[in-house]
């Protein structure tokens, strides 16, 4: 499967892209004035392989979920058993991101692909909210800083898993994916990612994730450190950095990437675990970076060394460290915004204005 995606994915359409531009040009305002989403409409018509491309929607959220061996390590004072209960209160419906996928009018799918603890029931009772797919490949991953986190074989799973959750959820519609995640602890291995793809320190690419003291955090900049040292994970070998010091949530959210990717659908990141994520889909397949829109700049730094590293500009800027796919979920109306342009402004021939 892995294989085949990336056989897939393809150049954008540079046909489209050109039409895309000339329409631009013969919109009723002045050039360039939509700034970033003038670029972004053409890119997505590139993706699409046609002008204008279809509006981005309907929007479905995949919210992916692991434990991590590494919290052993104290790199958060959470307990590990936040993230099962986490993943109850998205079924419920009562998380940030449920209110903010309501009001986008996203449904929201919640993945298991490596939680440690017993999950709560499925309230089945309500059957219009989100809904759990189960596709734990292990119960949280290995200490990464004793052991890889993950064998090649678990690694490839939990991308595989990504993909096919990608595709399931285009086969049903929608037209455009969010990535999100939940994973006590996954900040550290987004760190150690980051660092890895990129070259970054482990300082620059380390955050305070759920807002650590300086004691964790400096602890948490070490252990991330210490797992590069002992793994040397090699960027060329994008499965092996995601099984020696990834987490199963990035491997599936690469996975997800990927899969939008081949399906000429585009896909809006969310923060630091997902575009940690979206180099590993890029090592794999330099060509998916055009279906990724980065939704926002995540306040962990590390965010900001992997856009610069995928040549990608976030459309909005908060201050947001939540994850979820709240981010993504805010950013959803720039980029649909940004396709609508395309469909609906008048040229000054059609409206009859006169250009300058």
């Amino acid at each position: 499967m892995l294989e085949s995606t990336l056989a897939a994915i393809r150049p954008l359409d540079e046909a489209a892209m050109a039409a895309a531009r000339e329409l631009q040009g013969r919109l009723t305002k002045p050039a360039g004035s939509l700034g970033a989403l003038e670029p972004l409409s053409v890119r997505l018509a590139g993706l699409a392989g046609t002008c204008p491309p279809p509006l981005p929607e309907p929007a479905a959220v995949a919210i992916f979920a692991g434990d991590h061996g590494v919290h052993a390590q104290g790199v958060t004072p959470w307990p590990q058993e936040v993230t099962a209960q986490m993943i109850g209160n998205f079924l419920a419906g009562g998380a940030v991101v449920n209110a903010f996928a309501r009001q986008a009018g996203a449904s929201v799918t919640v993945v298991d692909v490596g939680v440690a603890t017993p999950l709560p029931a499925d309230p089945a009772a309500n059957p219009a909210g989100p809904r759990l797919v189960a596709a734990n490949v292990r119960p949280g991953t290995r200490d990464l800083t004793v052991t890889a986190a993950l064998t090649r074989d678990e690694a490839r799973a939990a991308l595989e898993t990504g993909i096919r959750v990608a595709g399931d959820l285009v086969d049903a519609g929608a037209g455009i994916l969010l990535t999100g995640d939940m994973g006590i602890g996954n900040t550290t291995p987004a760190a150690a990612l980051i660092a890895a793809f990129t070259g970054a320190d482990p300082a620059a690419a380390t955050g305070r994730g759920t807002g650590v003291d300086d004691e964790t955090y400096d602890r948490k900049v070490g252990v991330v450190r210490a797992a590069l040292d002992r793994h040397a994970p090699d960027p060329a070998d994008p499965l092996g950095v995601l099984a020696a010091v990834g987490g199963l949530e990035h491997a599936a959210l690469a996975g997800l990437i990927l899969g939008a990717a081949a399906r000429r659908v585009p896909v809006l990141l969310d923060g630091v675990i997902a575009v940690s994520a979206a180099l590993a889909a890029a090592a794999f397949a330099p060509e998916a970076v055009g279906a990724m829109v980065a939704g926002h700049r995540s306040a962990e730094p590390g965010a900001t060394a992997a856009l610069r590293h995928l040549g990608l500009d976030p459309l909005i800027d908060l201050g947001l460290r939540l994850g979820e796919g709240t981010g993504a979920l805010l950013a959803l109306p720039v980029v649909t915004g940004a396709v609508r342009v395309l469909h609906e402004v008048a040229t000054f021939d059609s409206a009859g204005v006169a250009e300058k």
